[in-house]
């Protein structure tokens, strides 16, 4: 059984799409922990404000099968592949850790995101706080607090259930 980490992002009908994508992951992963959900400025591009949170979970699915499984809830959720980067999206769920695994296939782990973006870091950070990435070696709480708070701006929503 894998620890894993989920990062889950929505722009377009947002509040839905998390709200859709919290139910699914609960019917395919165990021992769900969910963070705060941010709200953020769109980055890279001009578009609607996203809402970020991270799920850290168990799986009992293997690296391939877990990354499989992501991409089809996205799918079945009305994201297209042919969805460019830096785009409006109805739902994003990008795997961040996958136990301490290190790869770049079939998902790069860990995500490089985690280092870069504050609407990654702080939600992981409120999860896995001790927890030690395994390329830096240093913490998510360490990382959180070495990071510049200032060049992105986001702050916590509460989701009407």
């Amino acid at each position: 059984m894998a620890k894993i980490y989920i990062s889950i992002g929505s722009n377009v009908n947002k509040e839905y799409y998390i709200l859709k994508s919290l139910e699914l992951l609960a019917s395919h992963f165990s021992e769900i922990e969910i963070s705060s959900v941010f709200e953020s400025e769109a980055v890279g591009f001009k578009g609607n404000n996203f809402y970020n949170l991270v799920v850290g979970c168990t799986s009992e699915l293997d690296l391939h099968q877990t990354c499989r499984l992501l991409k089809d809830i996205e799918l079945d959720n009305g994201r297209t592949r042919s969805d460019k980067k830096f785009s409006p999206r109805t739902l994003d769920l990008d795997l961040l850790l996958f136990d301490d695994v290190i790869c770049e296939q079939p998902a790069q782990l860990p995500r490089d995101e985690i280092t870069k973006n504050a609407f990654v870091l702080w939600p992981l950070a409120e999860l896995a706080a001790n927890k030690i990435h395994p390329v830096v070696q240093k913490s998510y709480g360490e990382l959180w607090q070495a990071y510049d708070k200032e060049s992105q701006k986001l702050w916590k929503v509460e989701l009407v259930k």
